[in-house]
């Protein structure tokens, strides 16, 4: 009888270890393809953003409308086991195909995101500037233009509110995406200094001209010839010539800047009477400020500008986006005409 009873328990015993044992490994195995078996299910990569502030529920929330992981639950409870709630960090981060709860978590509280390419170009003014800018960060156009239109962040950086916009240099640069306006706006004073090396700053001092003040000559520039960046330097040489005999620039960008109106195609006589300091027509000198945010082949062409004796340009009559230059007012009083003509045959009224 007791040797019954004694194997009875011993099978017991190694039912009971089976089951458990089973038990366990069913258990070993959800647990394992919770962690790390693949649950993001987006065929390519893809970019996660989490926004400042942001926590563990905002996260799953982003993954759950992005559509990029099969399974909300598991991930949310690795995220908690690996304590992610308490090392949630804004940013951009690269999400690849096929990776588990273990690898995306582990990415995310890492804080090691992906960088963005920001790029600005064909700006005009700071409502532009801010608005491009918002595109690719995560401050909003708002913060930044409240930013770019404060005199006293200006002074800060050695500006005045009219040539603050001379700061910003467009290129690409690299930036995090959760960066702030501030960050931004500091960025750009960083990369203006790297821009002004000796070299440039000793081509300014020989114009005689101050960094801000080239800057919004190559604002010209760059408005009279959108086309034809090689013609540059030369209008850049008709200008110079102009301010050292002081005479008025008498630049039509400048006075469409002044009215405001940028779909304006011909200038007329009577928005030459507006009271305006950008009315270079009706003031001499260069304008307060930059009336765009000048290339650097802009800048550079002013540095760089040809050395001839024209005192006047006209856009050539074949509309080729080049233009006739002329030494005296007669001279370029042809051109003009020819021009006047052949804008009142196209029916190119303004």
């Amino acid at each position: 009888m007791k040797k019954k009873k004694g194997s009875a328990t011993k099978k017991a015993i190694l039912i009971a270890f089976a089951i458990f044992t089973v038990i366990g490994l069913v258990i070993g195995m959800i647990v394992y393809e919770k962690v790390y078996m693949p649950n993001v299910k987006i065929n390519e990569t893809t970019y996660l953003y989490i926004k400042t502030g942001a926590n563990l529920q905002d996260v799953k929330r982003a993954l759950a409308e992005k559509e990029i992981i099969k399974d909300t639950a598991s991930f949310g409870w690795v995220a908690q086991k690996k304590n992610y709630h308490n090392h949630v960090y804004p940013g951009r981060y690269k999400i690849e195909k096929k990776m588990s709860n273990n690898a995306l978590v582990d990415l995310l509280r890492s804080g090691i995101q992906e960088p963005i390419q920001l790029t600005f170009n064909n700006v005009r003014t700071k409502k532009e500037l801010a608005a491009k800018v918002s595109t690719y960060i995560e401050a909003t156009e708002e913060e930044i233009l409240a930013l770019l239109k404060n005199d006293e962040v200006a002074r800060s950086y050695g500006f005045n509110s009219q040539t603050f916009i001379s700061m910003f240099i467009p290129n690409s640069y690299e930036f995090y995406w959760n960066t702030t306006a501030e960050g931004f706006i500091k960025r750009m004073a960083k990369e203006y200094k790297n821009f002004w090396n000796e070299s440039r700053v000793a081509k300014a001092g020989a114009l005689g001209m101050k960094q801000s003040e080239v800057s919004t000559l190559a604002s010209i520039v760059q408005a009279e010839q959108l086309m034809r960046p090689d013609e540059r330097p030369k209008i850049a040489g008709l200008y110079l010539n102009r301010l050292r005999l002081g005479m008025r620039l008498q630049s039509d960008p400048t006075l469409i800047f002044a009215i405001g109106d940028f779909t304006i195609k011909r200038v007329l006589n009577k928005d030459m009477e507006i009271d305006s300091k950008y009315n270079t027509y009706k003031y001499a000198g260069l304008p307060p400020g930059p009336i765009n945010v000048p290339e650097i082949s802009s800048i550079d062409a002013v540095l760089n500008a040809e050395k001839h004796k024209y005192l006047y340009m006209c856009a050539k009559a074949d509309f080729s986006a080049y233009h006739n230059f002329a030494t005296n007012l007669s001279q370029h009083n042809v051109y003009a005409r020819e021009y006047q003509r052949e804008l009142s045959r196209r029916r190119i009224n303004r």
